[in-house]
């Protein structure tokens, strides 16, 4: 009997983890039930699968992307960071006109906020942004320089790891030939271990993927979607034209490569930051994706991807910026265009690297709240839907972070795979 492909197993996973996930929520079982906890443990076993294996996957592909095309590093990083620019550019556009459009924040001719009221239990989501500003933003650069490498590693800040990766890559390229055979053989090694290992975690996607679905539907239910429904179809709706539109059509006529079988080809990882709605917890999956499925080499998705990951955040950039005008609508704030560029500006800023900073998108929202005037307060409005959502945004970030790393290979002259992908491939 054949066996059933991972991107399949993994949507398998997500349909019946969604009706399980709703039974539970009719159900309303303790959360010290037997179901629910064990639910969350497998969830939290799988999620903590994948971020073991994100640091030495990261850190090895880098090295060995980076100092295996030695000269070429120029202009390969100057197409990945115009494609970077490019692309979170037109997100945050299309999340403006969508918000502007249709506006969400406006109910039957009032603004949502004199209709709907702030949610409770807010305080622990408010406390984690209660005090950040822009200097908060600025710290994403101070990130890049991570005063002890370990300490870096400890607290997950991946930018400052990345940055030490491209430097080490970088000289290690430079390095008389002996020596850097040896530098290359061991990264080579410590690159094809983690790969394995990965492939091990990977086994257990379809039962991770289940638990964290049924848990994340048991606590909320698709109850709470209902007063927040403009919303989370304005997001939606700006996510799947910056997906399926503005990033599918610049990947068709620049790099040549259908959109659809691209997203075919990426399904596996699509899925997965689905599921974790995480890009760091998703980056084994996309490179494994990239390489076998869309074949991308290893030096172009060694240096791409992990850098997308932690620096491409399309998806997140539109988001912020549609959620913060829709607070502002809700609110009753008419803002300028002065205001709306300001919007821009920081959604752009913290696109770029703020998943290295706790609460990423609540800290980014108080930031952009902060700049407008409105009270922190209003984040409770997006904690309805902001786990969904989460996910959603997520799976957009990874697949720009495919398109991003397909360009690059396709300005690098490489043969990517035929249009009719292999049907073996996982």
């Amino acid at each position: 009997m054949p066996r059933i492909a991972l991107h399949w197993q993994i949507l398998m996973a997500i349909f019946l983890g969604g009706i399980a996930g709703i039974a539970l929520n009719h159900l309303a079982l303790p959360a010290d039930n037997g179901i629910p906890v064990t639910l969350k443990m497998l969830g939290q076993i799988f999620m903590n699968g994948l971020k073991l294996i994100v640091i030495p996957l990261v850190v090895s592909s880098i090295i060995v992307g980076i100092s295996s095309i030695g000269e070429e590093i120029g202009r390969m990083g100057v197409n990945t960071l115009a494609y970077y620019i490019g692309s979170s550019v037109c997100a945050v556009l299309v999340g403006v006109l969508c918000v502007n459009l249709i506006e969400p924040g406006i109910f039957h001719g009032a603004p949502l906020g004199t209709q709907i009221a702030l949610p409770a239990g807010t305080s622990g989501a408010l406390a984690k942004v209660q005090d950040k500003s822009l200097g908060d933003v600025l710290d994403i650069f101070l990130s890049m320089v991570p005063a002890n490498l370990f300490g870096a590693a400890l607290e997950g800040n991946m930018i400052g790891l990345i940055m030490f990766s491209l430097l080490y890559g970088f000289f290690a390229a430079r390095l008389p030939s002996a020596a850097k055979e040896i530098q290359l053989q061991f990264w080579n090694g410590v690159q094809q271990i983690m790969v394995g290992i990965t492939q091990v975690v990977l086994m257990f996607a379809p039962v991770g993927v289940f638990a964290l679905i049924a848990t994340t539907l048991a606590d909320t239910g698709f109850g709470a979607l209902l007063p927040m429904l403009w919303f989370f179809v304005t997001v939606l709706l700006g996510l799947a034209i910056h997906m399926l539109v503005t990033t599918s059509l610049f990947l068709h006529f620049v790099a040549r490569v259908s959109p659809w079988r691209h997203i075919y080809a990426m399904a596996p990882a699509l899925l997965t930051a689905f599921s974790t709605a995480s890009s760091n917890a998703t980056l084994p999956v996309t490179l494994r994706s990239l390489r076998e499925r869309a074949g991308v080499s290893e030096r172009v998705s060694g240096m791409s991807a992990p850098l997308g990951a932690s620096m491409n955040m399309d998806g997140t950039a539109l988001y912020e910026c549609a959620a913060a005008l829709f607070l502002a609508q809700a609110y009753g704030l008419d803002l300028s265009v002065a205001q709306q560029f300001t919007v821009v500006l920081i959604a752009l800023l913290t696109g770029f690297g703020m998943a290295g900073i706790p609460a990423a998108s609540l800290v980014a929202i108080a930031v952009i709240l902060g700049a407008l005037g409105l009270p922190l307060e209003a984040i409770g409005l997006l904690l309805i839907t902001d786990r969904l959502l989460d996910m959603f945004r997520t799976a957009v970030n990874v697949y720009s972070d495919s398109v991003a790393a397909i360009f690059v290979a396709s300005q690098e002259g490489e043969a990517l795979l035929p249009l009719r992908y292999q049907n073996n491939k996982t």
